[in-house]
């Protein structure tokens, strides 16, 4: 068991991090989302669809925390900019289900690496022991 204390500074540590790598990531991702005209919320959603097959209009409305409209206006400016498609499903061609497209992949892939690149900069710029953290994180997570 991890020392109280020990804990704290971790902790701490790792609250700093969070902080300075969500200022840079916002402003980076700021600039690459106002070239492709997609907001934060957009961009979120992408990032779940991408991750999953595909999802319900009320499954986006739960991830996203919106009503089922304000999930809807979402994808309709997704799918009028080709990042995202909509299908019926096969066993209920009420139910709508939203995919992303290899477009939307691309997309969040670039933007995803970028960020990827920016967290390697800071792990490398910081003490290993924030890595050490985020590391047991991961392994937590994982479990």
């Amino acid at each position: 068991m991890v020392n109280k204390k020990v804990q704290q500074e971790e902790a701490a540590q790792l609250a700093d991090f969070i902080m300075f790598a969500q200022r840079s990531f916002l402003l980076d991702l700021s600039k690459e989302l106002n070239k492709g005209d997609v907001s934060y919320a957009q961009f979120f959603l992408l990032g779940y669809l991408a991750k999953e097959d595909c999802l319900t209009m009320s499954d986006i409305a739960k991830k996203m925390g919106h009503s089922t409209a304000a999930a809807t206006g979402l994808v309709d400016r997704l799918e009028k900019l080709g990042y995202v498609q909509r299908q019926h499903a096969a066993d209920d061609r009420r139910k709508v289900m939203v995919k992303i497209t290899s477009q939307g992949e691309r997309l969040v892939s670039h933007l995803r690496g970028g960020i990827e690149d920016g967290v390697s900069k800071l792990l490398s710029d910081r003490d290993s022991s924030v890595s050490e953290v985020l590391q047991n994180i991961e392994d937590q997570v994982a479990s």
